[in-house]
């Protein structure tokens, strides 16, 4: 068994793959464990409160008054079709037995979830709790990639898009990483979601803003936050919910879920300040809206290595992302003009991209039984690198693919005159005073 089996979002999966069962089936011996439940029913009430209210509320703050329901609203409807696509297919595809083809994706045992009762056991916790569990981290990476398209998608696309993308995409590299697939055989490790989640809905976001195109007006009108009182608000719900992110990925109340807890603290903490301390030595001031993202750049950094890290190596990981994110996003951005409304790719993709190879160095075999090189492994480095690369590939391909049919069929993008007057009033009929 590969050394990520020992932890992660995944290892409750995998372990039931090898015994020759479906990850979502039944476990034969297995007990349920009261501490362990009421530890993931609130983890996942945490990761649910990242999309709603947290992220809708980030986002929300940050767009031109004309458009804060229309962002807010992205948030509530993904959270809402991406349940039902869950429990339809997805987590089927996801966390089941493909038979021939589990390297690349699951099988049909839980369509509709068919065959999930009361009894139904993953690990020491309900399955019905382990599949809710990940069902928050489904629905907060479509969520993501809309902040990449802000201020410009027509909503009738918007749920195309994200519903396609969910099955297509987001589905096959979960069980690519944490269903028994290719990824998970070879080693890559991703505790909560590095690549998952955050490379994943960077590089869809990027591809998304490419495709679309810039905002009417951008570079030459000013399209600063209209209320960065919510967005403030709205980080601060991301970093609380995190704990069930990162922490909750234990799959357990033990001591693997309170390092995970501590690391991401810290790491956080660590990348909100090199943030504001760099963009205060270079800009003269430090922001509000510095600070907050490099918060977010430091949670996403630390979430793959969050079950694999010392708190040492968890401070290098956020000061790191917090300094690349910043690059990214003040400098990188504008010197290649493209249009990522509110820095999908810039915080999330590269700060997962960064967590995802820092796993990989600062692994440590005494805290999720995976090394690194600074323990005598150079090879998961290149381990990490392999796993980033299909991530990329595959949520780029697919995104570009799904977004040029849409636009073939219904199109993707508002008209000028809507896009100018604002989303909120055109596409849903209200507007914020």
């Amino acid at each position: 068994m590969k050394q990520f089996h020992r932890g992660g979002l995944g290892a409750a999966a995998i372990w039931l793959a090898t015994l020759g069962q479906a990850a979502a089936q039944d476990t034969t011996g297995s007990s349920l464990d009261s501490g362990d439940t009421a530890w993931m029913l609130t983890a996942t009430a945490l990761v649910l409160m990242m999309t709603i209210p947290g992220l809708a509320l980030f986002y929300g703050g940050m767009v031109r008054r004309k458009n804060v329901l229309a962002t807010i609203m992205q948030s509530f409807a993904v959270a809402c079709l991406v349940t039902v696509l869950w429990m339809a297919a997805g987590y089927s595809i996801a966390f089941t037995d493909g038979g021939a083809l589990n390297a690349w994706i699951g099988g049909s045992d839980r369509l509709m979830l068919a065959g999930l009762g009361v009894d139904s056991v993953s690990g020491t916790v309900p399955e019905t709790v382990f599949a809710m569990f990940q069902l928050t981290f489904a629905i907060i990476t479509p969520a993501l990639i809309c902040g990449a398209f802000a201020d410009r998608m027509k909503f009738s696309a918007l749920l195309w898009f994200v519903g396609a993308w969910l099955l297509v995409v987001y589905c096959p590299i979960a069980h690519w990483v944490w269903g028994g697939g290719f990824l998970a055989d070879d080693g890559v490790l991703d505790f909560a979601g590095g690549t998952v989640v955050h490379i994943n809905s960077g590089i869809a976001g990027l591809v998304a803003a490419l495709v679309i195109g810039r905002r009417v007006g951008f570079g030459t009108e000013n399209m600063a936050p209209h209320n960065l009182v919510l967005s403030v608000i709205g980080a601060s719900l991301l970093w609380v919910g995190w704990f069930g992110f990162n922490a909750g990925s234990a799959v357990a109340a033990n001591g693997l879920a309170g390092m995970a807890m501590a690391v991401t603290q810290i790491a956080t903490a660590a990348a909100a300040l090199a943030w504001m301390f760099v963009e205060w030595a270079t800009r003269g001031k430090p922001s509000v809206l510095g600070i907050i993202s490099g918060a977010v750049a430091g949670l996403v950094a630390i979430t793959p290595a969050s079950g694999f890290v010392t708190p040492s190596g968890a401070l290098w990981i956020g000061l790191i992302a917090g300094l690349v994110c910043f690059w990214m996003v003040t400098w990188v951005k504008g010197r290649l003009g493209y249009d990522d409304s509110l820095d999908v790719f810039g915080i999330h993709g590269m700060g997962g991209i960064v967590g995802a190879v820092l796993t990989g160095v600062f692994a440590a075999p005494e805290i999720g039984g995976a090394a690194g090189p600074l323990h005598g492994n150079a090879g998961q480095v290149w381990t990490q690198i392999v796993g980033i690369a299909a991530t990329v590939i595959w949520s780029g391909l697919g995104a570009f693919v799904i977004l040029k049919v849409i636009d073939l069929t219904i199109g993707i993008r508002v008209s000028k005159d809507v896009e100018v007057e604002g989303l909120d009033v055109n596409l849903h009929g209200e507007v914020v005073h």
